[in-house]
């Protein structure tokens, strides 16, 4: 078969994309290959990942392509690496034509154009076989794409290997229309549901986006796909973000402080895995040596705010919950794997789960904030919310830190009793966990000033709930002791007697010990608070 160009943008691209990516600060994650190379000649070979924005994805799509694509020679760029050893290794190397393109670069020219998103379909359709047309020569323009491909495979003797970045993004775009996404999903059935095409030139398929499939029904859209996701990676969880080990591999290499780095961008943990960790803002960190939120905002996700202000039975306690770092439950099964189609707050937040937004715990079935970078998105947007409830939590809570910082025990012992009566079921209400969930939940802004501890330990032992002050802020130090059923005093005597404050001498901070407590018997919460000024820990 001749071949007229070597090299396409959409059609044998060859390796350079890869290239700069690998002749710069690259962490090794060739071992994804060897994981598709298994996949190869079996029935799993469609594979479908989706994981959030700056998570990497098209360093994997180039990755990919480089290695699959026969018009060119990458010994020299994956031979050092940790795929060569492999025994699939030599096997696929350079052995496949190769169909690799972003679908958002389509969406951008459209835009561009004045082009309506219905036309993105056909885009694609027509970019591909126009480069196909160009590099076969026995191949006709009165040909179907799918036709096209066929001929290349058969003629060749090389199926195509087809990688598809950012895969669900007309999904995301042309969300209120159906039609469009009828007409795009239709196009990639005719590619990878064609029981007179699929099976022969087709060797593998590798999606990334966002979301899943988008489901028809309760079934995926393309369900001959194996999908990998937030709420599942399965054996593709290494691949999701970098390791623990690939960090701290990275800051001893590069000197930064690795509790930090886990401090601002750890949180998202798999089975078999352990910590994963965003991998844009873990090298932007190293690059600019400053631990800093780079969760920017990008055409590739929504923003937070449209969706925690959703309007749902319970989602505002929840959101609550979560900014005070307890981990809720969450049942992810009904959602439809798109951004209109919302039954209930699991939608909700199954979807923010898929945005990385919140980290999912597949065993516990609970989701939770993951990690400060995240923990000051929420912050930020959770003051934008025009939410009645929302905006009547955020007052409260400020008023409350306010009465404890100028030590108005009633005000305090009200507020806890309020929040413990409305935030607490019968069933759970006299339990002493439930107190310091209470706590959490009242103490709902602290994050403006404040970083949360738990069980800090703390001169002789741990003191309950601490809320240590940011070093740009001028707050005071707050220790917390809860006790249940026993006198307020006690609690305030414990801090002293366990010396918890001699923790922070030098820190140059006011200290306030806080005593709660609660009587199961009169349901009555009291408080004390007392200050320690700050010559008396100098």
């Amino acid at each position: 078969m001749a071949v007229h160009n070597k090299h396409g943008q959409y059609v044998n691209p060859g390796n350079q994309g890869f290239q700069l990516i690998a002749n710069s600060n690259y962490v090794d994650k060739t071992m994804l290959i060897d994981l598709l190379n298994t996949r190869i000649g079996t029935t799993e070979r469609l594979i479908c990942i989706s994981r959030p924005r700056r998570f990497g994805k098209s360093f994997a799509a180039q990755m990919l392509s480089a290695y699959y694509d026969c018009s060119c020679d990458s010994h020299n760029l994956f031979d050092g690496k940790r795929i060569a050893e492999c025994n699939s290794y030599s096997t696929h190397i350079n052995q496949y034509h190769v169909i690799c393109f972003d679908v958002t670069s389509f969406i951008s020219v459209a835009r561009r154009n004045e082009r309506p998103l219905s036309e993105v379909p056909n885009m694609i359709v027509d970019a591909l076989q126009k480069e196909l047309i160009g590099q076969f020569s026995d191949l006709r323009s009165d040909m179907s794409l799918t036709d096209c491909i066929l001929r290349c495979a058969e003629n060749s003797g090389r199926k195509f290997v087809v990688i598809i970045d950012e895969w669900d993004a007309l999904i995301r775009e042309a969300k209120n229309d159906t039609d469009t996404q009828k007409k795009y999903l239709d196009l990639l059935r005719e590619w990878f549901k064609n029981i007179s095409f699929t099976p022969k030139a087709i060797a593998a398929a590798y999606m990334t986006g966002i979301l899943p499939i988008k489901k028809d029904g309760s079934q995926s859209a393309i369900s001959d796909f194996q999908e990998y996701t937030m709420i599942a990676p399965r054996a593709f969880g290494g691949y999701v973000g970098f390791t623990e080990a690939e960090v701290r591999a990275k800051c001893d290499e590069t000197g930064m402080d690795f509790a930090s780095m886990k401090h601002w961008y750890d949180g998202y943990r798999f089975k078999g895995v352990g910590s994963v960790y965003n991998p844009n803002s873990v090298m932007q960190a190293i690059q600019n040596n400053d631990f800093d939120s780079y969760w920017t905002e990008t055409s590739a996700a929504e923003g937070l705010m449209e969706y925690i202000s959703q309007d749902y039975n319970g989602l505002t306690k929840t959101i609550a919950e979560l900014i005070a770092g307890i981990k809720v439950p969450v049942n992810p099964k009904g959602f439809a794997n798109d951004l209109t189609t919302f039954r209930s707050k699991d939608d909700v937040l199954t979807l923010l789960i898929h945005l990385g937004y919140l980290a999912y715990d597949s065993e516990k079935k609970t989701a939770n904030i993951p990690n400060e970078e995240i923990r000051q998105e929420f912050q930020r947007s959770i003051r934008e919310v025009h939410h009645d409830a929302t905006l009547k939590r955020l007052h409260e809570s400020d008023a409350l830190l306010d009465a404890t910082i100028n030590g108005n025990e009633a005000a305090v012992a009200e507020q806890i009793k309020r929040i413990h009566r409305e935030e607490t079921s019968p069933l759970h209400y006299n339990k002493e966990d439930s107190l310091r969930s209470v706590i959490k939940l009242a103490y709902y802004t602290y994050r403006d000033h404040y970083v949360q501890w738990e069980e800090l330990p703390s001169g002789e032992g741990y003191v309950d709930v601490a809320y240590l002050p940011k070093y740009d802020s001028d707050y005071p130090i707050l220790l917390i002791e809860l006790k249940w059923n026993k006198g307020v005093k006690t609690a305030i005597d414990q801090i002293k007697a366990k010396h918890y404050p001699d923790s922070f001498k030098g820190y140059g901070r006011e200290i306030i010990l806080v005593g709660i407590t609660y009587d199961k018997e009169s349901k009555k919460h009291i408080c004390i608070i007392e200050k320690t000024p700050i010559e008396s820990i100098n």
